[in-house]
């Protein structure tokens, strides 16, 4: 970002305010620097700080927004996702959230068609299809993460989609509202005869851009030329060539059009098949050039995917812990890599379509025999390997410098020579370790670049390369952009690509559509040569944890705080804001900052680790947050802990009491003295009690060592903290039943109830208490265990992740602990113990509640398997995620769990009310139990415990 950028972000004055009332009171607006700071980084490289953030409810409360934004001369910007590369989701001026509120998703036709708002991720999507064997027709690498609106804002497309299955073949119609608040449903009967009624120039102006296109023949072939290849530079000006319906034509200009002609406030997709039987292959040539001259005969075999890796790709993926042997082995060279895939609809057909490919691969010039796999296993470290090669190239590179993903295309039989001459060029400009990769059947790859843009020089570079890129590709007849958007990035380029005639068209459809020029100036179009050299993002160093960060947002959607606060990136980019404020010497901004942040930053973070199971690059915040949670514990709260750890067996029985004691007093009295010691010691320290809390827990099992013993038990400590709900016995005793009645005799350590997974300790920063119970706990298993001979199995998942935690940052310093061998009772149990028991009778339904910790040990599997084991029917929400009740986070702060929780307990709400109830509410994890039950008001358990009792 320039200094200029800075200066003009730093004010928190609108300079023209909005007017309130015509926004309406459904829209909230804010101009917090927290929330203008936190919201201006998307995944590109370029950085404005807006003056103000709105997020209307609905589709006309975009229409208000557009009337104020117009009447006060402003402009504005929609941000959903976050996950565009282009820079076509920031804003200097005003930013509009379309992910808090436009959510909705709604299956029709038995999944054949789909309404989606434009705040849902595709995941999300794909997920309420999957039951019905249907998925969306774009399949884009971001999907976790990315939103409908992205995706038809910039006809995303993917791996496999091509330009057969993206936005622009499978929208069936769209809910737009135009800039001049007019609100058209492109389905309804009527359509035309109201747009015509409200935008007559509009309907005027495209039937007569259609004619102009149509009397330029060379054009109008060039246009096609450049659509039968993904292409989203500019606007998609086949709409005038492949409709003649206005209505269509404008529905079919919106898709593409990154944010600059409309809002989409409902999507209707036709949806496409899923095919489920995959068989996946890796086919490694000596040359780029033998891969290449492979291709054309690949790509009429009908291979769903053809993913290109060249040499730089193949030397990095050899750097990866699980890199497949048909890899490892390969001394690269000049080598290059297709991974290629079947799909098919069922086994007999993959057998047969399987059998033709490799046919067809043993024909070519291979440097290591062919082979199809259908195993996941293998199939997962294949794709590893491309998917990878961001993670390794991305996350490596030198603090202070932004990754750039870029991606071209040109026709198939000009690859070759395309790629040959981007390697010159990496090496022209001296771009190390970048690496080529991407969707060969389409001609389209993706090229990463480490650059920072701090100094001119480097500035300069990036300048000399975009030249020479752009000779490049138009010289070969290709695209600059294939699937991430024109944005500012290429804007500049659109006239250079496409000459003034066609261009001229992109800009009267600009002004025919938005002729007040209030939707996302600079973006797709631009007449400034040096647009795409301004507000470029600066990256400076801040925290080793953190540095790698390439703000893409794959981890904002499972955050269990995104709704209440603030998700992991945001927690990220504004320590990167304050180091920037400091280097600018704004500590009136920096001091703004950090006041908020110690809520929205710090307290509020379930440190519950799934953004790590989502980042491509592997960061799990919530190792920052610990961290500067233990700076600011105070000597005497980690003494405090420390002394804890020292005598934890007596601290859980305390706490057990109290809790008990507490369970038979009024819960109004109780929670009046909590709310009194949260007012003076503060919300973060004293943790709030209401009467959903259950009574203290049962006594810690005592030691035994049976000789034949098959595993070790480590009774979950919050077995003691927290009792059963109603009257069952808890997972801890549970599991011990169930062990005995299998004939598994197991150790129970000496001082079982002393012992913790640490994760109170970690969780809070206390470092002291939390290495004092390392040493102890894994010296404990070490010899429970009989030197790693035995299993250790634990009766609460996020215990059990505690352990592995535990047990991993602390080989280095013990390595003879590496034997050691940690599993939750839910994998334990489903693997051990269910062969040998009998449930006479099932139940008919079970709603489950899969945790962060399950998801974290690849568990989740092995909790609905035991689900199934006891109910004929196992639900599990679509919207399930963290509770973030996260130890005693839920207690300190209710807030944050009422957050997470929502729209889990408001799916269950729904199944147990067309069930006319469920006969139980499992998980695998007694606090994750207590959150749920407090959010649903439904009585969760372990899942243990309902098997424990269904098989007596």
């Amino acid at each position: 970002m320039s200094d200029n950028s800075w200066e003009a972000a730093v004010s928190t004055a609108l300079v023209h305010p909005l007017d309130i009332d015509v926004l309406g009171a459904d829209t909230t607006i804010t101009s917090r620097s927290i929330d203008r700071f936190a919201r201006a980084h998307d995944a590109s490289h370029y950085l404005l700080i807006p003056d103000a953030v709105l997020a209307p409810r609905d589709a006309a409360g975009v229409a208000r927004a557009f009337d104020a934004v117009r009447a006060a001369g402003r402009t504005l910007t929609f941000r959903s996702g976050g996950t565009s590369l282009s820079g076509q989701g920031v804003s200097g001026d005003i930013l509009v959230d379309t992910r808090s509120h436009f959510r909705g998703i709604r299956v029709e036709d038995e999944g054949r068609l789909v309404r989606v708002e434009p705040g849902a991720t595709v995941r999300q999507v794909n997920t309420r299809l999957a039951r019905h064997g249907r998925k969306l027709g774009p399949d884009p690498a971001s999907e976790i993460a990315c939103t409908i609106g992205g995706v038809i804002a910039n006809n995303s497309s993917g791996m496999a989609c091509g330009v057969t299955e993206n936005s622009y073949q499978t929208v069936d119609s769209l809910l737009l509202v135009l800039p001049s608040g007019t609100v058209v449903d492109t389905a309804a009967p009527d359509a035309l005869e109201h747009l015509r009624d409200a935008e007559p120039a509009l309907v005027d102006g495209l039937a007569a851009l259609r004619q102009r296109l149509l009397g330029a023949p060379e054009s109008a072939a060039f246009v096609r030329a450049q659509f039968a290849m993904k292409n989203t530079m500019g606007y998609g000006l086949n709409a005038l060539l492949d409709f003649d319906d206005p209505v269509k034509i404008l529905e079919h200009l919106v898709i593409g059009s990154e944010g600059t002609l409309a809002f989409v406030a409902e999507a209707r997709f036709r949806t496409v098949e899923v095919r489920p039987r995959i068989a996946t292959g890796l086919l490694v040539f000596t040359s780029l050039a033998d891969a290449m001259a492979a291709l054309p005969g690949l790509v009429t075999q009908g291979l769903a995917t053809i993913e290109l890796m060249d040499a730089a790709s193949l030397r990095v993926a050899q750097g990866l812990s699980d890199v497949p042997a048909s890899i490892a082995a390969i001394e690269v060279d000049q080598h290059a890599a297709l991974l290629v895939e079947v799909h098919a609809s069922n086994v007999d057909e993959l057998s047969v379509a399987g059998d033709a490919a490799l046919h067809q691969f043993r024909a070519l010039p291979l440097a290591v025999e062919p082979a199809l796999t259908t195993d996941a296993a293998e199939r997962a470290s294949l794709w590893q390997v491309r998917k990878g090669l961001y993670t390794a190239v991305a996350g490596a590179r030198p603090s202070g410098t932004t990754a750039l993903l870029e991606d071209i295309v040109v026709p198939v039989d000009r690859l070759l020579t395309t790629c040959e001459r981007l390697i010159e060029l990496f090496e022209e400009h001296e771009y190390e370790d970048s690496v080529i990769f991407g969707h060969a059947k389409d001609g389209n790859v993706h090229f990463l670049l480490n650059e920072r843009f701090d100094d001119a020089a480097s500035i300069e570079r990036y300048r000399r390369f975009t030249a020479d890129l752009v000779e490049l590709v138009l010289g070969q007849g290709g695209s600059l952009k294939a699937e991430h958007g024109t944005g500012r990035i290429m804007a500049p380029f659109v006239r250079r690509q496409y000459g003034d005639f066609l261009t001229d068209m992109m800009w009267e459809i600009k002004r025919l559509v938005d002729p007040s020029g209030i939707l996302n100036p600079g973006v797709v179009l631009s007449e400034d040569a040096e647009s795409y050299l301004h507000d470029l993002k600066r990256v400076p160093t801040v925290e080793s944890e953190v540095d790698r960060c390439v703000e893409c947002g794959y981890c904002e959607p499972t955050c269990p705080s995104k709704d209440l606060t603030l998700t992991p990136r945001q927690r990220i980019v504004l320590r990167r804001d304050m180091a920037w404020a400091e280097e600018q010497g704004d500590a009136e901004l920096v001091k703004e900052l950090r006041a908020d942040y110690d809520y929205e930053g710090v307290q509020t973070c379930a440190v519950d680790g799934m953004c790590g199971v989502a980042c491509p690059v592997d960061i799990n915040t919530g190792d920052l947050v610990r961290r500067l949670r233990a700076e600011e514990a105070s000597k005497l709260e980690d003494g405090l802990w420390d002394a804890a750890a020292k005598g934890w067996g007596a601290v859980t029985r305390i706490g057990g009491v109290a809790l008990t004691v507490a369970d038979a007093l009024p819960a109004p009295l109780v929670t009046g003295v909590t709310r009194v010691g949260r007012a003076v010691l503060g919300a973060d320290t004293v943790p709030l009690y209401d009467a959903g809390l259950p009574r203290g827990g049962s006594k810690a099992p005592a030691q035994v060592a049976p000789a034949d013993a098959q595993a070790v038990f480590f009774g979950a400590c919050i077995g003691t903290m927290f009792g059963a709900e109603g009257d069952g016995h808890g997972s801890r005793d549970a599991l011990r039943a169930l062990l005995e009645r299998a004939e598994i005799p197991v150790v129970v350590p000496d001082d079982a109830g002393g012992l913790c997974c640490g994760t109170p300790w970690k969780s809070k920063g206390h470092l002291a208490g939390y290495d004092r119970m390392t040493v102890r706990v894994l010296s404990s298993l070490w010899e429970a265990s009989r030197h790693g001979e035995l299993p250790v199995v634990c009766d609460a998942a996020s215990c059990t992740e505690g352990l592995h935690v535990m047990l991993s940052k602390s080989l280095a310093e013990y390595p003879e602990y590496a034997g050691l061998r940690i599993e939750d009772a839910t994998t334990f149990v489903a693997r051990e113990v269910l062969p040998r028991l009998v449930v006479p009778a099932k139940l008919d339904s079970i709603a489950v509640h899969p945790t962060c910790s399950t998801t974290a040990l690849g568990a989740t599997g092995a909790l609905t398997a035991l689900a199934g084991a006891v109910a004929e029917e196992v639900y599990v929400p679509d919207g399930w995620g963290c509770c973030a009740f996260a130890g005693d986070r839920g207690m300190l702060h209710p807030e944050l769990t009422a957050s997470a929780t929502a729209v889990e307990s408001a799916q269950v709400a729904s199944a147990d009310e067309a069930r006319a109830g469920f006969d139980a509410f499992v998980s695998a994890n007694r606090t994750c139990e207590i959150g749920m039950t407090r959010a649903t008001g439904k009585p969760y358990r372990h899942v243990i415990e309902v098997l424990e009792e269904l098989s007596r």
